[in-house]
């Protein structure tokens, strides 16, 4: 009896053991960045813009010295200030696609710091000297961390400075996010985790007007390029992005 007591006992403990480990295989395996495609999202027409271990296909803008952007546990890695002073070291600009795009579906997963700012533009030129005098941009941010000042136009998901959203739901910071962005001829769309948060006309008179309002009125590239690259920005926090992919329209 004694036996099959300390046997059963001994079972028990190793069935616990082997499902702690399943467990936490599991978990690792959920948490791991991949990059990667289905094979129907291969079928339907998506491709890897990031593959997860090399910048192959991505140049800094302008060709700049830069120093903070690296490949990390296949994430696309922006280090942060050194000490948060700027110049310290630091060799900074924004990361972008060799190629150009027009019309298109992009998909990326993010995840920053607290007070961290970010955003991916699109249709950026190099015509000027800075990369958002031409392409909007899709805002990642600390909305309520930040240690500046932001309106409805500069929060999360926002067309940065032209169009805040509604119904916006972001993910608590260290936590990945995933965002669409849909641009078609003038049609831009911003999706934030599964749910469409904004949507608007380049070049409309509700465009024209929010544009000649705000810190755009005297950039005279600002949307207006049909085609360009995509660009993520180096605003000198600490940011991950993956799971980077397009689908042409």
């Amino acid at each position: 009896m004694k036996l099959f007591i300390t046997l059963t006992v001994f079972a028990i403990v190793l069935n616990a053991c082997g499902n702690k480990e399943k467990k936490e295989i599991t978990q690792q395996e959920l948490s791991a960045p991949t990059a990667q495609l289905t094979e129907e999202q291969i079928a339907n027409g998506w491709r890897l813009l990031f593959d997860g271990q090399t910048t192959k296909g991505w140049q800094i803008f302008k060709g700049r010295e830069n120093n903070t952007w690296e490949v990390d546990e296949g994430t696309l890695h922006c280090k942060p200030l050194k000490e948060g002073v700027a110049g310290d070291g630091d060799q900074r600009s924004d990361i972008m696609t060799t190629e150009e795009f027009e019309n298109f579906k992009l998909t990326f997963d993010w995840k920053i710091t607290p007070e961290a700012n970010s955003g991916v533009m699109f249709r950026v030129t190099e015509e000027f000297e800075q990369p958002y005098y031409s392409g909007p941009e899709y805002q990642v941010v600390d909305d309520k961390g930040y240690p500046g000042e932001l309106n409805d136009t500069q929060l999360t998901a926002a067309t940065f400075d032209m169009y805040g959203t509604v119904n916006q739901s972001v993910r608590p910071i260290g936590e990945w996010n995933t965002s669409k962005l849909v641009v078609n001829d003038n049609h831009v769309e911003h999706w934030l985790n599964g749910s469409k948060v904004l949507e608007y006309e380049l070049g409309s008179a509700d465009w024209i007007k929010r544009k000649n309002e705000c810190k755009w009125k005297d950039a005279v590239g600002y949307g207006m390029a049909k085609k360009g690259h995509i660009d993520i920005q180096d605003h000198g926090s600490e940011v991950w992005y993956k799971n980077i992919m397009i689908r042409i329209l």
